[in-house]
């Protein structure tokens, strides 16, 4: 079986490495799927779900990551994430009160500058709640 070299790494440090059969991540123009031996890619990530198939046929590994950059070489992908987290380490009451806040600032923002960040700050908190909610239906 065809494998696929993964690290993910974060601004606190890397939360992944090992190999995979089949990799999706949150590209900025919409998901792509990873499979060994993939074209050469430098693409921006959006908010999202980055789901890992273990090569040895293993559960599927789920991290949440808030933006950064994917890197794609035919045997080696690589995520630098703003903020990169293991599914299971997602906190839904800290993600609704990211929401809450941000909505609270696009309701008060007083410059370009305010609206952008609340923009970025409730597209960040939708996505992990979103995340939240499909781990939550897989479990079950």
């Amino acid at each position: 079986m065809s494998k696929i070299h993964v690290d993910i790494v974060s601004a606190e440090g890397e939360i992944y490495a090992g190999e995979a059969a089949m990799v999706f991540a949150p590209a900025r123009l919409g998901d792509i799927g990873i499979a060994p031996r993939h074209a050469p890619l430098l693409t921006s990530l959006r908010p999202g779900e980055i789901r890992v198939q273990p090569a040895d046929g293993g559960e599927e590994e789920f991290f949440f990551v808030s933006g950064g950059m994917l890197e794609v070489q035919p045997h080696l992908v690589t995520v630098l994430a703003d903020t990169a987290l293991r599914a299971h380490d997602l906190d839904e009451a800290a993600a609704l009160e990211a929401k809450r806040r941000a909505e609270e600032s696009l309701r008060d923002q007083k410059d370009e500058v305010d609206l952008a960040v609340a923009q970025s700050e409730l597209i960040e908190a939708a996505a992990m709640l979103q995340a939240i909610q499909k781990l939550r239906k897989r479990r079950r």
